[in-house]
């Protein structure tokens, strides 16, 4: 009994973790609960691009991100769906019109060349704004819309500030061919390969021969936002770089090297998009949804709890403390992994509460058939959970089969119902098979409990006496 002491510990410990987390991490609601805006955006062909592939998408899709961002909107999502369209929901939102403005243009990438006399003054400018870029995700994660609004009106001053220490030099995201990742030969680090056309690779040699041995960068800016600032080696202060390829080191990360190399590639292909959708979906309706499901779901679980007292007596009681500590698990792996609900998210949710019942279903079932042929109360628990283990197992797993080919191959709110469903059925096989087990042998350690007729009513005389 020491080992169930110590697991009935953890479950304590658990339990107050759980609540913790969900009184300090919000609960993220999505679209349809929060109401907001929703835009599909078409990208188009044009001459230098005349097949919109999977690379063009990922580009664009990028860009529209960094923008959505700058909007300020938590818990955004921004998705494609078929060849060449884009999903953007932004829960929140009241203007979409302003969404749409922002959204539906092509992005700018352009190269600067940093002024001198700013040797100073941009490393700080430059830091202020890592800063505040750092406390935005901090505020998106906290859930602070106001503060988040202020921290994003600071990030554009920044910005602003950043901008007028770099002048134009004419070279822009259309002369720019190319840019990829590509791992360095010693060490973990990734540099970032760009490569321009013949007008560019020109004025980018002219540019980085201005600032060679400076102490200058070469600010690279997307949509007037700074994303890199290199700075250009003294041996290229006689001719630059020539060739019209580049390298731009920094021991970058795999992800982040990836990441600036779509941000590039994205700035420099002249695509355009087009809004061809662009829904709201008001508040009101997402206050609906939310109650209405807070009374389905509180109404299905009453009405559960009630059932598994009144049929399975005491070890319907230990289920329903388990199902309560499930759904508090639940709900608190939402929060802490970010899980923005839904409204076929919160179904999965309720869902997977009946998988949760139906595994101590079968465990009660499974005990009451030991007892009645005999069989200790211990030794038929104990059975009990062995016997129905398979059965909980293949039910649990043929689902989370299900749920990741939702999530693989659906989008949208399907994924978020895939995501839930499944996340709720791991948490169920866990207190089914801990949770619940634990309890029922703590309970039979208590004399004035230990009653087979509390766990198996109309048990035959023979039976009961065995058990005794």
């Amino acid at each position: 009994m020491g080992k169930q002491r110590s697991i009935l510990a953890l479950i304590f410990v658990l339990v107050i973790a759980a609540i913790t987390i969900l009184v300090r991490v919000p609960t993220q609601l999505g679209l349809d609960l929060r109401g907001g805006a929703q835009l599909t955006l078409q990208v188009l062909t044009t001459e230098e691009v005349p097949e919109i592939n999977a690379r063009v998408l990922e580009a664009v899709q990028r860009v529209v991100e960094g923008r959505v961002n700058a909007l300020g909107v938590s818990e955004s999502l921004v998705q494609t769906t078929g060849q060449d369209q884009l999903i953007i929901q932004l829960p929140g939102v009241n203007d979409p019109a302003q969404a749409e403005r922002v959204l539906g243009g092509t992005a700018q990438l352009e190269f600067r060349s940093q002024r001198p006399g700013t040797e100073d003054q941009f490393p700080i400018e430059f830091q202020i704004l890592r800063t505040l870029e750092a406390q935005q995700a901090e505020l998106r994660a906290s859930g602070d819309e106001q503060a988040l609004q202020e921290n994003q009106a600071e990030i554009e001053r920044s910005n602003q500030a950043i901008l007028e220490l770099f002048e134009p030099v004419g070279l822009t995201g259309s002369n720019l061919n190319d840019a990829f990742a590509q791992p360095l030969p010693a060490g973990n680090n990734w540099n970032i390969i760009i490569r321009f056309d013949a007008q560019g690779g020109d004025r980018f040699a002219e540019l980085t021969k201005n600032l060679a041995g400076t102490g200058r960068s070469i600010g690279i800016f997307l949509d007037d936002r700074i994303i890199s600032a290199p700075i250009v080696g003294v041996e290229f202060a006689e001719t630059g770089i020539v060739g019209g390829s580049a390298s731009i080191t920094g021991n970058f990360t795999t992800q982040e090297a990836s990441d600036l190399a779509v941000q590039l590639r994205g700035g420099a292909l002249p695509v355009p998009v087009e809004v061809i959708e662009n829904r709201t979906v008001g508040a009101t309706l997402g206050r609906d949804s939310i109650q209405r499901s807070i009374y389905a779901g509180l109404g299905g679980l009453v009405l559960v709890l009630i059932f598994m007292v009144v049929y399975y007596r005491l070890p319907g009681a230990i289920a329903d403390l388990a199902l309560t500590i499930y759904a508090l698990f639940t709900l608190a792996l939402f929060n802490l992994l970010g899980v923005t609900l839904t409204l076929p998210g919160i179904a999965g949710f309720i869902l997977s509460i009946g998988m949760a019942v139906d595994a101590n279903v079968l465990i009660f079932e499974r005990t009451r058939e030991e007892l009645r042929t005999g069989k200790s109360l211990y030794r038929s628990v104990e059975a009990g959970f062995f016997r129905a283990f398979s059965s909980i197992l293949d039910g649990n797993v043929t689902t989370i089969i299900a749920c990741a080919a939702l999530f693989w191959l659906g989008s949208g709110l399907v994924r978020g119902f895939a995501l839930t469903l499944g996340l709720g059925v791991a948490v169920s096989m866990f207190t089914a098979l801990t949770c619940s087990r634990t309890l029922m042998l703590f309970v039979l350690t208590i004399p004035a409990l230990r009653k087979p007729e509390w766990f198996c009513p109309n048990l035959p005389p023979t039976a009961k006496a065995a058990t005794r």
